[in-house]
């Protein structure tokens, strides 16, 4: 069912690498009356393309440690992840995703299949993630992998067993939400047989 939206105004906060939006928005509430004006803000960002990737020939799942900010004040900064990045202005998710695998962990795909789109915290950021499981071409790197050096990105790879990656989010080693999703589609997957 669609509900009506009024934007009554809006105005940018902040500009930069990260764009913050203000707005003062009305909504049609469930019992159809309209909410007054409430202010919220946006974490503006476009789409985001995610890969679990697999080397279906040394059955291992191939994950990728990096740096993380917004991190520290709750953990260690360093967090694994499935391979992911920003879609470039004009760039289809399929390319990006691939570019992204290649980057970060030096391997081309030969099968890719989009297992979903959500939006990882929708009270603060419009950010979407497209999430696909890929599956390398042949089982090692063709590249060096590790990220781009003119953005700073030093990133590891690793390369587990589903179950090794399993019990690492069982322990909280894992806590990266794309990679829950992802890893767990893949345990789903593996017991369809």
């Amino acid at each position: 069912m669609d509900r009506k939206v009024v934007i009554e105004k809006r105005a940018l906060l902040l500009d930069d690498y990260f764009k913050v939006e203000e707005a003062f928005v009305s909504y049609q509430k469930f019992d159809g009356t309209m909410s007054p004006a409430v202010r919220r803000l946006d974490f503006v960002r476009g789409d985001a393309v995610a890969a679990v990737l697999f080397n279906k020939k040394r059955q291992r799942v191939i994950l990728v440690n990096q740096f993380r900010y917004a991190t520290v004040s709750r953990g260690t900064g360093w967090m694994t992840e499935v391979i992911a990045g920003l879609i470039d202005e004009g760039e289809m998710p399929e390319d990006a995703v691939q570019r992204e695998i290649l980057e970060e962990a030096g391997y081309e795909t030969e099968k890719l299949e989009r297992i979903s789109s959500f939006y990882p915290s929708p009270g603060i950021t419009s950010e979407r993630i497209l999430l696909y499981y890929a599956e390398t071409r042949g089982d090692a790197p063709v590249a060096k992998g590790g990220g781009l050096a003119n953005e700073n990105e030093d990133i590891q790879v690793l390369e587990l067993s589903l179950e090794d990656a399993l019990r690492q989010v069982e322990r909280g080693e894992i806590a990266d939400a794309k990679t829950i999703i992802g890893l767990m589609w893949l345990k789903g997957q593996a017991a369809k047989g």
